[in-house]
Parts: C-alpha cells; sequence; structure tokens
C-alpha cells in the first residue's frame, strides 16, 4: 500500500517528465504566431471609438504566457498545484469596454492551453475558422448607416415642421430624448438615410425657428 511519505519522495519528483527545449520552442513560436493573427484579426474588426494598440500586444503576450503556463503544469503535479494556488490570488481590474474584447481575450487563452496540450492543428484550424467568422460577421456592414440628429427649435410649431419635413426624406426616424426650456426645444433622433445625400440637414437649418441641426454618424443599433 503507498503512503503519503512514498508519494512525495524525492525519486517521485525526479520521474516527473520534462518539456524539452525542441517541444517549448515549437510551442512558444506557434503561440506567437497564433497571437499575431489574433492581433491582426482584432486590428480588422475593430469598431470602437479608440483603438488601443497595447491590447492587441496583450493577445499575443498572453497567448505566449498561457502557452508557457500549461507547459510547466503538464510537466510536473508538484508545480501544478502551486500554479494553481498562485493563479487563484490574480485580480483582473482592467475594464472591458467592448464586449467583443472579451471574445478575444478567451479566443487568446484558449489557444495558449491547447497549443501546450500539443493539440496544434485544432489550434491553428481552430484560430483560422474563427478569425474567418469574425472577418466577416463583424466587418459586415448594413445597407443604411444609422445617424443621430440634433435639433433645436424655438417653439413646438417649428418642431412639428421639422419633424415632418424629416420625414419626408428619410426612410426611418426615431426620438430618442428631448428636452424642453423656455424658447427652446432640443431633439434627439436616430434616422436611416434614403441614399448618401445630407444636403437634408441644410434645408432643415433653413427651416424657421430652427435655430441649430447637426447630423453625427455613429455605430449603434438602431432600435425600431
Amino acid at each position: 500500500m503507498i503512503t503519503y511519505n512514498d508519494i512525495f519522495k524525492s525519486s517521485f519528483l525526479d520521474n516527473v517528465t520534462s518539456v524539452s527545449l525542441l517541444d517549448m520552442a515549437i510551442s512558444l513560436v506557434l503561440a506567437f504566431c497564433l497571437g499575431l493573427f489574433i492581433f491582426y484579426v482584432y486590428k480588422k474588426t475593430y469598431q470602437g471609438v479608440m483603438y488601443s494598440s497595447s491590447f492587441g500586444v496583450t493577445l499575443i503576450a498572453l497567448t505566449m504566457i498561457t502557452t508557457l503556463v500549461i507547459l510547466a503544469v503538464t510537466s510536473n503535479v508538484v508545480l501544478s498545484l502551486g500554479m494553481v494556488g498562485a493563479l487563484s490570488i490574480v485580480r483582473f481590474r482592467t475594464a472591458i469596454k467592448e464586449p467583443l474584447d472579451i471574445a478575444f481575450l478567451f479566443w487568446s487563452i484558449a489557444v495558449g492551453i491547447v497549443l501546450a496540450a500539443g493539440m496544434i492543428p485544432l489550434a491553428v484550424f481552430g484560430s483560422i475558422v474563427i478569425g474567418i467568422v469574425l472577418l466577416v460577421f463583424v466587418n459586415r456592414k448594413t445597407s443604411v448607416n444609422p445617424y443621430i440628429v440634433v435639433l433645436q427649435c424655438e417653439n413646438s410649431s417649428c418642431e412639428k415642421q421639422a419633424m415632418e419635413y424629416l420625414k419626408s426624406v428619410v426612410q426611418q426616424s426615431t426620438v430618442k430624448s428631448k428636452t424642453a426650456r423656455k424658447g427652446s426645444i432640443e431633439l434627439n433622433l436616430e434616422i436611416r438615410l434614403k441614399n448618401d445625400d445630407t444636403d437634408f440637414i441644410n434645408a432643415l437649418s433653413d427651416i424657421d425657428g430652427v435655430t441649430s441641426a447637426v447630423l453625427v454618424s455613429y455605430n449603434g443599433d438602431f432600435m425600431g
């Protein structure tokens, strides 16, 4: 019968399988290449306001670091127990502003784990498929781009006239917010244009009682 003393004898630790230099080199080089591919897909599919190149570099580093950690865990049982305890106290406080960034983080971690486990075809083929799916669906453009119109009017009659004209020249419009003050009404409307012509905003500002008309493009989802 094996006792705890038998398990933790030095002979047991000496018999632990170690990772060869060739395996480490191949794993880290492939992790770097696939990390670059993930970085490329992230750069091509980014649709936020402020692009962060440091996050892209983080994806490369995360892929390689995950590969390094899993290689260490799979090569030494005692080290794997210590690694679990050490990683359990790590806390990440950086806020993720774009929901899609979470997918890229999990993608990098998954590639690192799969590579370190020796399933290289799965890591390469899976990354190619995921990359193609993201490039196709994220970069897919809608037939009509959304816009925001910020309209300031002097009174309600001017507001009705501006709204009637706007509905006649755009495909669809939705009031997002309305602020009424004495002698001033401000409207925020989300619209879809019939074509790329934006000259209607000039005619809108020429309506009597309209003090300001601003057209802004954005990447939001249309609700309507």
